[in-house]
C-alpha cells in the first residue's frame, strides 16, 4: 500500500512537472502552440523499455520497405514484357524500344516495377543511347536491377542502425562489411580468412576518409548510398566476364587487387617486421621524398603508439597522400 501511494505522489508529481514545462513553453512564443513537434531525441542508455521499442519499431519499417523491393519473379516479369513489346531488332540482335512501347510496358508491369519506370527514366537512358528515339531493352533492365540493389543495400545498411538515426559508426560499418562478404562473389573466391579483417578495415577507412569530412566518427547512411561507394561495393557480386574482371582490378577501389595493393605498401614499408611503422620506415613512402619536418608533424596528428603507427593510421595517412587534390568523384549532397 505504502508502494502504491509513492507511485501516485511521484506521478502526480511529474504531472505537475509537466504542466509547468507545458505552461512554460506556450508563454514563451505563440508559435510554439502552430509549429508541430518535429524532434524525438532518441532514448537515453538507461531506459531500456523506449530502446527497445524503438528497435522493434525500425525493423518492421525495414521490413515493409523490404516488401516493396521487386523480387525474382518481378525481374522476371519485365524481361517478358519488355520483349513482347520490342520496337525494332537490329542486326547484331541488339532488342530496342520506344517511348509509346515503353509507356505500354509501364502499364502493364506491377505496382512496384511503375514506381521505378519512370518517363524521366527513358530520356535519361536515351543520353548513353546510340540509337535516336529508342533504348535498349537490356539497358533499362539492368538500371532496374541496379537501382534494385542500392535500395536493399540501403536497407541493409539501415539494420545495422539500431536506432534508426540514420547514421554508422565504424564498428556498425565493420559488421556490414563483414557480413556481405559471402555474397560478394569477387571477394569470397579469393579472400583467405587471415587477411579478412585487413580487407575490412581497409574499406571502412576508405568509406569514412571520404564520407567523415567533418571527423564526426559517424557517417550518414543517406551519404553512403550517394556517394557511388555502395555500388561499387555491391558491384563485386556479381560474375564478371574476363574482360569485365580485368577492368574491375582498375576502376573498382574496393576489388582485391586494389585492396592488396594498400596492403602489400604497409609491408613493404615495415623492415622490421614489428607489424607498426616508424618514421624511418616511413620515410621511404612514395618516392622517398618526405622531409623529417613533414613526417614530425604527421606523426603529431596522426594516432601513434609509443612512437609508431599502426595499420589504421597508415590508412589515413595514405588516403589523404593519394587524394590530396579536391575529390568529386564521391561528392555528395
Amino acid at each position: 500500500m505504502e508502494l502504491e501511494m509513492c507511485a501516485v505522489e511521484a506521478f502526480d508529481n511529474r504531472s505537475d512537472k509537466n504542466t509547468e514545462h507545458k505552461d512554460l513553453r506556450i508563454m514563451d512564443h505563440p508559435s510554439y502552440n502552430q509549429i508541430p513537434k518535429f524532434f524525438d531525441p532518441p532514448p537515453k542508455p538507461e531506459d531500456k523499455t523506449r530502446q527497445l521499442l524503438r528497435r522493434e519499431a525500425h525493423s518492421l519499417f525495414l521490413q515493409d520497405q523490404a516488401e516493396e523491393l521487386l523480387n525474382a519473379e518481378d525481374l522476371n516479369d519485365l524481361w517478358r514484357t519488355l520483349e513482347m513489346h520490342v520496337t525494332k531488332t537490329t542486326r547484331s540482335k541488339r532488342q530496342l524500344i520506344n517511348l509509346d512501347n515503353y509507356l505500354i510496358v509501364v502499364s502493364k508491369v506491377g505496382a512496384k516495377c511503375q514506381k521505378l519506370m519512370t518517363v524521366a527514366l527513358f530520356f535519361e537512358l536515351m543520353l548513353s543511347s546510340n540509337y535516336p528515339g529508342l533504348l535498349d531493352i537490356v539497358s533499362i533492365y539492368n538500371h532496374i536491377i541496379r537501382r534494385v540493389s542500392v535500395i536493399q543495400g540501403r536497407i541493409g545498411l539501415s539494420s545495422y542502425d539500431d536506432l534508426g538515426q540514420g547514421y554508422l559508426n565504424e564498428s556498425d560499418l565493420e559488421s556490414y562489411i563483414t557480413d556481405i562478404i559471402p555474397k560478394l562473389t569477387q571477394i569470397r573466391d579469393c579472400l583467405q580468412p587471415s587477411f579478412e579483417r585487413f580487407y575490412v578495415c581497409t574499406l571502412v577507412k576508405k568509406f569514412f576518409f571520404f564520407l567523415d569530412h567533418l571527423h564526426m566518427r559517424r557517417i550518414r547512411i543517406r551519404d553512403i548510398v550517394s556517394s557511388g561507394l555502395l555500388s561499387q561495393l555491391l558491384a563485386l557480386s556479381d560474375k564478371p566476364n574476363y574482360k569485365d574482371a580485368k577492368e574491375n582490378e582498375t576502376t573498382n577501389c574496393f576489388s582485391m587487387p586494389a585492396i592488396l595493393g594498400v596492403y602489400e605498401k604497409y609491408l613493404d614499408l615495415d623492415k622490421d617486421h614489428d607489424g607498426m611503422l616508424s618514421k624511418k620506415e616511413l620515410s621511404k613512402y612514395g618516392s622517398g621524398s618526405l622531409t623529417s619536418i613533414f613526417l614530425d608533424r604527421a606523426f603529431e596528428v596522426c594516432r601513434t603508439y609509443s612512437g609508431k603507427m599502426d595499420y589504421k593510421t597508415f590508412l589515413d595517412f595514405h588516403f589523404a597522400m593519394e587524394n590530396r587534390k579536391p575529390c568529386t568523384i564521391f561528392s555528395v549532397s
